[in-house]
């Protein structure tokens, strides 16, 4: 069971709720909806397009990949200046892009989509280690909308990907209202996030709690060591994958892949990027993405990013909604990835009805 709810904002109070109906309907004139169950017969990592390189601005090449639309007359959604909406998705920590497969599978040829693996992970370049902040995933954001966008876009981010938005919005908040006109924050927060709890998976051996900095630090200095030992313990891993990744039960294959895609970024990248968390302090800068529609996503049992800190994303988002998927744990993409694209569908319509008003 999934429990959604609206937040007003108070410009969006009597005015709002009048105009509610003319909304509705001009949404549904531009519904997509994304294919129920494909993605299932697809199988994990093999949805792919022509690669495109997209150049961030300290020069690290990150791997993009475009779906465009297929032409056809009940598919095609154009503005009136001709510019496709794009919709991009930023991947989570220790991710990469095939993280989005049933979302991927579900838009293909329906919607123009932008698919990029995030500096150090999936297919982009390896990046220097002091430019792996959420704030220069912000910077990388841009550049990633700059080269793929020709038009207004929706943006998507799981976990850190949702970081990186909000990074994006701290630091260019004019963009959203007029280039960015929705957004979606799936399975993340802004701050006062427990580091420990977001490294779990990616251990050898599941180490944790009040040694995890310190443990990262030592660990780092022989990555190469850790790197084998997650292979080695591949078992394990998948015990330790499926307890903190997903809250019920899903199908083993779920766990695999998942379990792939985190033993695919070497430890070195893991250990980069962990300092960051700690860090992140970005609930003051979220308001600004009341000006456009918004959704948090979130599963209750969300054992790296926990339910809370979606409650305070959506309260402090005039307007937002907010998904509560009863059970599910952080890869709720995979894991109710109907409940997440029939949200997402939501939020598509209302970036068309927005774009339609101005």
């Amino acid at each position: 069971m999934s429990v959604k709810r609206r937040a007003m904002g108070a410009a969006a109070g009597a005015a709002g709720l009048a105009a509610a109906g003319v909304v509705v309907g001009v949404a549904q004139r531009h519904r997509v909806i994304a294919k129920r169950g494909v993605g299932d017969v697809i199988p994990f990592g093999s949805l792919r397009s022509t690669p495109l390189n997209v150049i961030t601005d300290d020069g690290v090449d990150l791997h993009a990949e475009v779906d465009e639309v297929v032409a056809t007359k009940s598919r095609r959604k154009k503005l009136q200046d001709g510019a496709d909406l794009t919709v991009i998705f930023a991947h989570g920590y220790s991710l990469n892009l095939d993280s989005w497969h049933f979302q991927r599978a579900g838009y293909r040829g329906q919607i123009r989509t932008v698919f990029y693996d995030q500096r150090s992970h999936g297919r982009s370049a390896r990046s220097e280690d002091h430019r792996t902040t959420i704030d220069q995933l912000g910077l990388d954001l841009l550049r990633v909308i700059e080269q793929t966008s020709p038009g207004p876009c929706v943006l998507v981010g799981h976990s850190m990907g949702g970081m990186s938005i909000i990074s994006l919005a701290e630091q260019f908040p004019e963009l959203f209202g007029d280039k960015v006109v929705g957004v979606a924050l799936i399975s993340t927060t802004a701050g006062g996030l427990d580091p420990g709890r977001i490294l779990f998976p990616m251990l050898p051996l599941g180490l944790g709690g009040r040694f995890m900095g310190r443990a990262v630090r030592t660990l780092d200095h022989g990555h190469r060591v850790v790197d084998l030992a997650r292979k080695w313990g591949h078992a394990l891993a998948d015990v330790v994958t499926d307890r903190y990744a997903f809250g019920d039960d899903v199908p083993g294959h779920y766990v695999d892949f998942t379990f792939d895609m985190l033993n695919a970024t070497p430890f070195a990248v893991v250990a980069d990027f962990y300092p960051t968390f700690a860090s992140l302090d970005k609930f003051k800068h979220v308001e600004v993405l009341g000006q456009v529609p918004s959704a948090v996503i979130c599963g209750t049992n969300d054992k790296i990013t926990d339910i809370s800190h979606a409650r305070e994303l959506h309260a402090r988002i005039p307007g937002s909604s907010l998904l509560e998927c009863e059970g599910a744990g952080h890869m709720v993409i995979l894991e109710r990835h109907t409940d997440v694209n029939a949200e997402l569908d939501d939020l598509i319509s209302h970036a068309f009805a927005r774009l339609e008003a101005l």
